[in-house]
């Protein structure tokens, strides 16, 4: 490892390092120098991101183009460059590692641990939305093909269903018929965003409340991290994926279902931190639509979830057997309770929006 850290630029020489946050993709480490300066240090995950290149210009040209839209550098990563002036350095095994400045005095939260955190979050979400609202979305790499096409997600589901490896489709009928009933639906988005009635923009595609980076003094959202998932894509599912994560009265491996909902309260302290972000930049059709980007993509991460359950777990890190069978159980159980909430779920947005004229 010291023979990649001494290929970037930093300020002094590494004097400690360790392995840093909870990450399943990457390996992430930090660093301190003695001259005091900290940097993150992170290798690249090749079997995710097939194109690290190609993701690594993507995290470039949307940090430079932050940058000149922000009066505060902690407002947004920044990559230090290696001695010969890119942006990544390869190391002799072919893998591919980055650094960027450590961003002092901030801290990453788990779980919602207070409403407040949640709403400076959808904040931080909405102003990040609001800073790239004119960006050419069509510009951009995709790290991940099809990573929220729900419908290529079904594609997939019906074939380990087909193949049934692990001999489990038997055992997970319920579940596969909630999947097949909601089949319909799923393709909703994608018929929008085809028909040229939502506008193609740059998502971040995980907006989970620990991609956001805290004030360790104010707890105010200080700015968003983790750009690896950055595409092209549609708003509501950066809206949909805040809520189906942080909005959830439960563990995503719950097995208890009862203890399973979406908590309104906080569904409605996200809106209104999201839309007083961002919302003058989104159309009245985006605006309508959020809600169902919570069941979106709160039913494509059960659907994932059951096809890496069918396939072996060969995707998501798990800890036990059937945790991905727990996982996408917590998560039709939250798409069950969206229904029962929907008209609630809609009006919390036709009231926000109206507070803020938009």
């Amino acid at each position: 490892m010291l023979d990649i850290v001494s290929k970037f630029r930093l300020k002094g020489t590494p004097i400690y390092c360790e392995r840093y946050g909870n990450g399943h993709i990457n390996k992430t480490y930090r660093m301190i120098c003695d001259s005091g300066f900290e940097y993150i240090l992170q290798r690249i995950n090749k079997n995710v991101f097939k194109d690290p290149i190609a993701l690594m210009n993507n995290i470039s040209m949307l940090t430079n183009y932050i940058k000149k839209r922000i009066r505060n550098s902690r407002e947004v990563l920044t990559l230090v460059p290696t001695l010969s002036g890119q942006n990544y350095q390869v190391d002799e095994e072919g893998e591919y590692w980055r650094t960027y400045d450590f961003v002092t005095d901030s801290i990453c939260i788990e779980r919602v641990e207070d409403a407040c955190d949640f709403y400076q979050s959808a904040l931080a979400f909405g102003k990040f939305q609001d800073m790239l609202s004119e960006y050419p979305a069509h510009t951009l790499n995709e790290t991940i093909p099809g990573f929220h096409d729900t419908v290529s997600r079904y594609a997939v589901f019906k074939k380990a269903i087909k193949a049934d490896v692990c001999g489990s489709v038997d055992s997970v009928r319920p579940e596969i018929d909630f999947v097949l009933s909601q089949e319909s639906f799923a393709s909703t988005l994608m018929n929008l965003l085809k028909a040229g009635e939502l506008p193609l923009r740059v998502t971040h595609n995980d907006t989970k409340l620990n991609n956001v980076l805290f004030d360790r003094e104010t707890r105010k959202g200080v700015c968003v991290i983790d750009f690896d998932t950055i595409m092209s894509g549609v708003i509501t599912n950066d809206f949909g994926e805040a809520i189906r994560f942080g909005a959830s009265t439960a563990t995503e491996d719950e097995k208890d279902l009862s203890k399973v909902e979406m908590d309104i309260k906080l569904y409605t302290v996200f809106v209104k931190g999201f839309l007083e972000a961002c919302g003058k930049n989104l159309t009245k059709k985006e605006i309508e639509l959020l809600p169902v980007g919570a069941k979106m993509m709160t039913l494509e991460n059960g659907v994932r979830f059951l096809t890496d359950y069918l396939s072996g777990d060969t995707y998501f890190k798990i800890h036990y057997s059937d945790q991905n069978l727990d996982r996408c159980r917590t998560q039709f159980k939250l798409v069950s309770d969206m229904d029962n909430k929907w008209g609630k779920m809609n009006e919390i947005i036709f009231k926000e929006a109206k507070i803020l004229g938009l």
